[in-house]
């Protein structure tokens, strides 16, 4: 499909991610990726984040509110509570923790997976795969929006983790 890879590579794409487990065939599967300069440590705090907000374009994808600038005093996320927050609403939930490695959610009938591993002290490497099953229709709108918004997600949070990270130096 159009936009179903941003910045993974062949080996990132041939692994197995929690959100395989909820979706025997999927017609979707989409890959996104970005290396962040800050510890694995800092680079997880920010994905548990998303349960605050979308963390992309906000206007379009949190009702207009702006999406949290500073770390929230959260606890470990865990499954069963909501996955995000639209407009301060919550939407989907989370069905899969691994604390420090992957963050499972579900929403609007589809599974992410947003995974991270250290590629050094200071790096750490963030890889969403999204599965889904949808109708052909779907999937294929799917392609329109979710690259542009998933990037911006990305970079978001690989921004905001750097930020935090170089704030602690």
């Amino acid at each position: 499909m159009i936009g179903d890879n941003w910045g993974t590579s062949a080996e990132e794409r041939s692994l197995v991610y929690a959100c395989d487990t909820f979706v025997a065939n999927p017609r979707l599967e989409a890959w996104r990726a970005a290396t962040v300069a800050a510890p694995l440590a800092a680079t997880w705090a920010w994905v548990g984040q998303i349960r605050a907000a979308p963390y992309s374009y906000d206007r379009i994808d949190n009702a207009g509110k702006r999406s949290p600038r500073q770390l929230l005093e959260w606890p470990e996320p865990v499954v069963g509570e909501p996955f995000t927050r639209v407009g301060g609403r919550p939407c989907g939930r989370i069905v899969d923790v691994r604390p420090l490695s992957s963050l499972t959610g579900t929403i609007m009938g589809g599974y992410l997976t947003y995974a991270l591993t250290a590629e050094s002290p200071t790096t750490a490497r963030l890889v969403l795969k999204v599965v889904a099953d949808p109708p052909p229709l779907v999937a294929g709108l799917h392609c329109l929006g979710d690259p542009v918004m998933a990037r911006r997600q990305l970079l978001n949070l690989q921004a905001h983790a750097e930020g935090s990270s170089s704030a602690q130096d």
